[in-house]
């Protein structure tokens, strides 16, 4: 493989890999410990008071646990999202996981064209053999160009 220095891209073995997903402060899991959190401190105040006559306080902080666990539950879907890119002998292999969801497409490298899809800072199609992805949506726009020329390189010098 070649010795080129890549920004977003690690070498390992004979393979080049790209991995972009999205800058996610809060893993779900630990999402899941603060919603368990925000539960237990919303209904004990809302029990505490509905005990001391305020009959409409605890339905209230019912709703509230329910709309929080729904917005809760919207960004865990997608808190794994992610592009993985890898050339690997010959072939150039990009799968799009979004909300849990897979999508594969797998090109030979000769026959891979890699360019902005309108402009500069739109996104990145690959396309080759009948088939268009487009990648580079957890890349910020004006480095979507670095990245696209990274890929070309590679598959230049695979």
């Amino acid at each position: 493989m070649s010795k080129l220095v890549y920004r977003f891209a690690t070498v390992s073995g004979q393979g080049i890999h790209w991995l972009l997903k999205r800058n996610c402060s809060i893993t779900p899991g630990q999402l899941g410990g603060l919603y368990a959190s925000i539960c237990v401190v919303s209904l004990g105040i809302g029990t505490f008071f509905w005990l001391q006559g305020a009959k409409l306080i605890l339905p209230f902080a019912w709703l509230e646990v329910v709309l929080v666990g729904v917005a809760f539950l919207a960004y865990s879907r997608h808190a794994t999202d992610g592009e993985r890119i890898s050339l690997q002998d010959g072939h150039l292999v990009v799968e799009l996981e979004n909300a849990g969801r897979l999508e594969r497409a797998e090109f030979r490298r000769e026959w891979v064209r890699v360019e902005p899809k309108t402009s500069d800072h739109s996104l990145i199609e690959v396309s080759g053999q009948g088939r268009c992805v487009e990648v580079g949506r957890y890349v910020r726009p004006d480095l979507r160009p670095v990245l696209a020329r990274e890929i070309r390189m590679a598959l230049r010098g695979a």
